[in-house]
């Protein structure tokens, strides 16, 4: 059921846009190609377990444990709903 001028099935279309696009986003974000042998952020060494794990991983743990932190969803809904522009 569609609310205002919205027709039905418009909010389930942007859940799922919403979904859609954090996939997208986490997919650019993993890894491709060799390991690194030393942490791009701190030059530690990346053990090699880690480096047989996730290929094409480019940081030690410390690192890209500060750098998932840092990514923390911001509750910014850039597709503008109603309800996003209320707040």
């Amino acid at each position: 059921m569609a609310s205002g001028w919205a027709r039905d099935g418009a909010i389930q279309d942007q859940i799922e846009d919403t979904v859609a696009d954090a996939v997208e986003s986490a997919r650019r974000r993993i890894a491709t190609g060799p390991s690194a042998e030393y942490c791009d952020n701190c030059g530690e060494r990346i053990p090699e377990r880690r480096r047989e794990a996730l290929p094409g991983v480019r940081t030690c743990v410390q690192c890209q444990s500060e750098l998932d932190g840092s990514r923390a969803a911001s509750g910014f809904n850039r597709r503008g709903s109603k309800d996003s522009q209320l707040r």
